[in-house]
């Protein structure tokens, strides 16, 4: 757990696919509060290189103390940005990672916080930007988006058979008053579907559906994967650009629209000439998920670059 009381998911399982060595270089796409970062830190020690990426500002203060605190004999960078443009930026520095790992969950800072508006379960401003400089905030598009491009949206990232009825409630919504809040959100969503099965609220996959969205988390992932790709084959005829020969790469999904194209890309990596981890996937122990919540859908996938 780190300082502050963050519970990196799959800690041993991620220290086993990406193997850290003394002098090696790790690179975490998705630092979040440096849970994980800081259980590899000590291992790249000494005289290795930590670098954490996050497209959230608040994220990256408190995580680079955290992985400073836990090995003070490595160097420790941050680079804030979204990890679409990660490998641009580690060949920019001349960098080339041994290690790459992609958390796709959310800090608990982010989602504890009402003011960033994830969460219905506290109110707040419908907001759901990772970063904060994005120009669109949830409110936005809830307020902008026509009745049958929502609809859509919310069935294909949300997967909620209910999406045209929860659409049309919205939009009859915002022409009464604008929603500006997650819990006027979510009462709109309620009052468009019963309850779903297992106590789920109603309101769970059109928030997923308008945060996905606002990211562009399934673009921004599409684009790492690509990078990715493209980086093994160049590593088949030649020197990588910003991966070292050998590379570890390990990315933790949540939900079923992340992890299939990384399952697909992964495929391809292999038909390149990279090994896939066997098992082909591993999820949380039931003893994990006791302990940290956050863990129960996670899903790892890694990969290993050949050494040429």
């Amino acid at each position: 757990m780190s300082a502050f009381g963050h519970i990196p998911v799959l800690p041993e399982e991620v220290l086993a696919a990406l193997r850290p060595a003394p002098g090696q270089t790790y690179i975490d796409a998705t630092a979040g509060l440096g849970g994980h970062a800081a259980l590899v830190a000590p291992f790249v020690a000494p005289r290795g290189t930590v670098i954490l990426n996050d497209a959230d500002p608040s994220n990256l203060s408190r995580a680079l103390p955290v992985v400073q605190a836990a090995a003070p004999g490595v160097r420790v960078l941050s680079q804030r940005g979204n990890f679409a443009e990660l490998p641009h930026v580690l060949r920019g520095l001349g960098v080339r990672a041994d290690m790459v790992l992609a958390d796709l969950g959310f800090a608990s800072s982010q989602v504890d916080d009402p003011a960033r508006g994830f969460s219905f379960s506290r109110d707040g401003p419908l907001d759901m930007r990772l970063d904060p400089t994005l120009p669109m905030s949830a409110a936005d598009l809830v307020a902008s988006m026509p009745e049958s491009e929502l609809a859509r949206l919310i069935e294909d990232y949300g997967e909620d058979r209910h999406a045209r009825r929860i659409a049309r409630k919205v939009v009859q919504a915002r022409a009464r008053t604008p929603i500006v809040t997650t819990a006027a959100l979510a009462e709109v969503v309620r009052s468009a579907c019963p309850p779903a099965a297992g106590g789920i609220d109603p309101a769970t996959r059109t928030f997923q559906a308008i945060r996905i969205a606002v990211n562009d988390e399934l673009g921004s992932l599409e684009a790492l994967l690509g990078h990715i790709e493209r980086e093994a084959e160049h590593l088949a005829t030649g020197p990588g650009r910003w991966l070292a020969p050998g590379a570890r790469i390990a990315i933790l999904t949540f939900h079923s629209l992340e992890d299939r194209p990384v399952k697909r890309s992964f495929q391809r990596l292999r038909s390149l000439g990279c090994t896939l981890h066997d098992p082909a996937f591993v999820t949380a122990t039931p003893e994990e998920v006791a302990r940290n919540a956050r863990s129960r859908s996670a899903k790892l996938r890694s990969v290993n670059f050949p050494m040429k």
